[in-house]
């Protein structure tokens, strides 16, 4: 029986954090792993771009009812059609959870996966959670993400 690669949720919003977030997705790649977003724009295009750019698989997990507002990097689209009720999805499609900027939303998800039990990094500049680790730099999200799934 084979292994399915980890698979990482990058969440979060705000077009100030995409470089940031297309790094993410970057080094999340180069490591193995399916990247999972919500897949519309911002913060989940940059993640999925940037995965993508390292040949990556991308995963979207849509508010809506069309596959057609999935960002053009999405490889397979889930379209649920349950609108910010996805953000469960995407918390627990996820091995574990990179936060990358956000708002109302993306706490959402942080709880959602912490409840699930998934490991949790914020990306500075991230909303700030008790007893969720913050790393300063892409890399070392990536790095803590990596080492929390033993990879």
């Amino acid at each position: 029986m084979t292994r399915s690669r980890q698979q990482v949720s990058v969440i979060g919003s705000g077009a100030v954090h995409e470089a940031a977030a297309e790094e993410v997705g970057r080094l999340l790649a180069e490591g193995g792993c399916v990247v999972v977003t919500g897949g519309l724009d911002e913060v989940m295009a940059a993640a999925h771009r940037g995965a993508k750019a390292a040949g990556g698989t991308t995963l979207a997990i849509l508010p809506g009812e069309s596959r057609a507002a999935a960002n053009q990097w999405a490889d397979h689209v889930v379209v649920t059609g349950i609108g910010h009720a996805r953000n469960l999805a995407v918390a627990a499609s996820g091995d574990a959870v990179i936060a990358v900027g956000g708002s109302w939303g993306t706490l959402g998800e942080i709880g959602f996966a912490m409840r699930l039990g998934r490991p949790v990094v914020v990306l500075e500049g991230g909303p700030a959670v008790e007893g969720v680790p913050r790393a300063a730099t892409p890399a070392e999200a990536v790095e803590a993400t990596l080492a929390a799934l033993g990879v």
